[in-house]
């Protein structure tokens, strides 16, 4: 074998498995619980996907090149998969994340390189957006946007969709995602609509004073770019004390560690679940349950 026949990190992201819940559902309905282990990228999560892509994309297009320096708004896993993907390729990196994002996720992107800029829980993402594009107009690096980059989007209708659509061989009824960026229900959609329209699709938002990494309710002036409602068929709100509870029972019962957002997930498939017969319903995981071992999640409520 010649040097050039080995993969290289970057080649492992997506290609993630696809598994059946065992012991927190189906009931017995025909139905199938299916679950996108996204949290098997080499970064972590389903962000990889949309990151490499961004960076391939504004590559060919001749917007960077290596030793450019990138800017990028982000609560966490969209920042990490950045900061592994220009590490690979020779970029550097400033993420603008809300201070009150997990140590682990702050950790992380460091450690692949980034530099941190942080603002005030108050501002939030919609303060570290409005950031990141005024230091991209002050000549500090160049934004790749993941609110409005269509190719966020155009990552899952190459890579997510079709893994599925194959991985179920055309059986998929139901898929369900968490909605941030809203890149993954959205390209995920558009290739799964296109092989069959009668998939339904269901996006999750936090429900009033919820509170979960990843899931976003935007106001008006901030909804992502790329979102496109017709991709969508129904939303249905996320309650925190199920997203947290279903995320523990996840670990505990069926030995799938991960975060908050994926917790919500689950929790809404199964109430899905409930509804149908003979559904094939897929759930995202999009990222593993390590990067929130500090905020205390794990731990039962009645014991912190």
């Amino acid at each position: 074998m010649t040097i050039d026949s080995y993969p290289t990190i970057e080649s492992l992201i997506g290609g993630t498995p696809l598994i059946r819940l065992q012991r927190l559902g189906p009931a017995d309905r025909n139905n199938i619980v299916l679950l996108k282990l996204e949290g098997q990228n080499p970064a972590g999560s389903v962000k990889d996907r949309p990151a490499l892509f961004m960076i391939q994309e504004a590559e060919r297009a001749g917007r960077i090149s290596p030793g450019d320096t990138l800017i990028e708004a982000t609560s966490g896993n969209t920042g990490i998969a950045l900061a592994m993907v220009a590490a690979i390729r020779g970029y550097t990196i400033k993420l603008i994340m809300p201070e009150n994002m997990s140590e682990e996720r702050k950790t992380a992107m460091s450690a692949y390189g980034a530099e941190l800029v942080l603002v005030t829980k108050e501002e939030g993402m919609e303060g570290a957006r409005d950031l990141a594009l005024d230091m991209e107009a002050r000549g500090e690096g160049v934004v790749l946007n993941q609110f409005s980059n269509p190719h966020n989007t155009l990552a899952h209708i190459r890579g997510t969709g079709p893994e599925i659509w194959e991985q179920t061989q055309g059986q998929v009824t139901h898929f369900v995602s968490s909605m941030g960026t809203t890149g993954t229900i959205v390209g995920t959609s558009t290739f799964l609509k296109e092989k069959n329209p009668d998939i339904e699709i269901i996006g999750l938002q936090p429900a009033d004073g919820a509170s979960i990494p990843g899931i976003r309710r935007w106001p008006k002036e901030y909804m992502p770019a790329i979102f496109d409602a017709t991709r969508v068929d129904k939303v249905m709100d996320v309650l925190q004390e199920d997203a947290e509870n279903t995320m523990r029972a996840l670990a505990k019962e069926e030995g799938i560690f991960c975060g908050v957002s994926s917790g919500g997930s689950v929790s809404a498939a199964l109430a899905l679940e409930r509804t149908v017969r003979d559904a094939t319903i897929v759930a995202v995981i999009c990222d593993r349950g390590d990067r929130y071992l500090s905020t205390g999640v794990f731990t039962e409520p009645a014991e912190r």
